[in-house]
């Protein structure tokens, strides 16, 4: 779809990474019915994070056979990332959001390795608040003999899944209301919160260099696997940050893997700031005193790098 048409592609501008969504959303939900039987290894994360596709040529469970092509070489600017978007909610049988199905913490990392990644990120409709109301699969058809067909599909396509219960009457008015946001909730409590959040991971993702560069050449992924956490260090000229995304739903004590230099915190998910326990980790980090660092669960924390006079 993004390779350009003299190699045989269609040349479009970017593309959906459903295989981030599904790397991401199986580590935070547990999940693996389905399509989601294909994910769930948490290096499949660091894949996706450091190359784009997951699969590239590796088997598939899903599909039985061999599937996809490598990815390393596709600039990072044609992959659009996302924690969730109106198919992988509107495909579930009671369309449940993220913020529904997992805890505030791990919400808030989704969000921050969404914003914090070399790809174009995309935010589903009330991502930023997040809104808890489902976004159920509804049409209205005139066509009797269509929607009975379109009922009869969506329970169907939910046999691989083994979701329980009767899907949502697509053609009921009242599937669309129950879809409906709820835009007062962006100004209450955690989801005020959530909006501010959001706000600060574009501020520092467009304000920052190394952020704002688009590119998985300058960059480097490492992936701790025991741990569960990714460390990333991304650069462009003199700008250069360091991010740790622990997907672990424990501490992770010590955490020594600091890069040379000295770093300064810029963000901590678990900051009272965003309704957080408190940050452990202190405002400025020099590699050379051989501190380690204790990692709160799911949280997210963004350094960068104080440039030398």
């Amino acid at each position: 779809m993004i390779r350009p048409g003299e190699l045989g592609g269609y040349g479009l501008d970017a593309q959906w990474n459903d295989d981030f969504h599904h790397s991401l959303h199986t580590l935070l939900t547990r999940e693996r019915q389905g399509y989601y039987v294909d994910f769930g290894d948490f290096q499949h994360m660091a894949q996706a994070f450091s190359e784009g596709f997951v699969y590239s040529g590796r088997y598939s469970r899903t599909l039985g056979r061999r599937h996809g092509n490598s990815s390393r070489t596709i600039p990072s600017m044609k992959f659009v990332v996302f924690a969730q978007n109106h198919d992988q909610i509107g495909n579930r049988m009671l369309g449940e959001r993220l913020s529904e199905l997992v805890s505030f913490e791990a919400f808030k990392l989704a969000t921050g390795i969404v914003l914090l990644s070399p790809f174009v990120p995309l935010l589903f409709m009330g991502d930023e608040y997040g809104e808890t109301a489902p976004f159920q699969y509804f049409v209205s058809h005139s066509d009797s003999k269509l929607v009975e067909a379109v009922r009869k599909g969506r329970r169907e396509e939910f046999a691989a899944f083994d979701w329980g219960g009767e899907p949502p009457d697509p053609q009921a008015e009242e599937t669309f209301r129950r879809s409906k946001l709820n835009h007062p909730m962006k100004h209450q409590g955690r989801h005020r919160v959530l909006l501010e959040y959001h706000k600060e991971l574009i501020r520092l993702r467009s304000s920052i260099r190394a952020l704002r560069s688009l590119t998985k050449e300058k960059m480097d992924v490492v992936s701790l696997e025991e741990e569960r956490v990714l460390l990333v260090r991304r650069w462009s000229g003199q700008s250069e940050v360091f991010t740790v995304f622990n997907f672990n739903d424990r501490d992770v004590r010590p955490l020594e893997n600091i890069p040379h230099g000295v770093w300064r915190k810029r963000l901590d998910s678990e900051d009272t700031r965003w309704m957080g326990k408190g940050s452990s980790v202190p405002d400025l980090i020099d590699s050379k005193e051989g501190r380690a660092i204790v990692l709160w669960p799911e949280s997210v924390l963004l350094f960068e790098k104080e440039t030398e006079d």
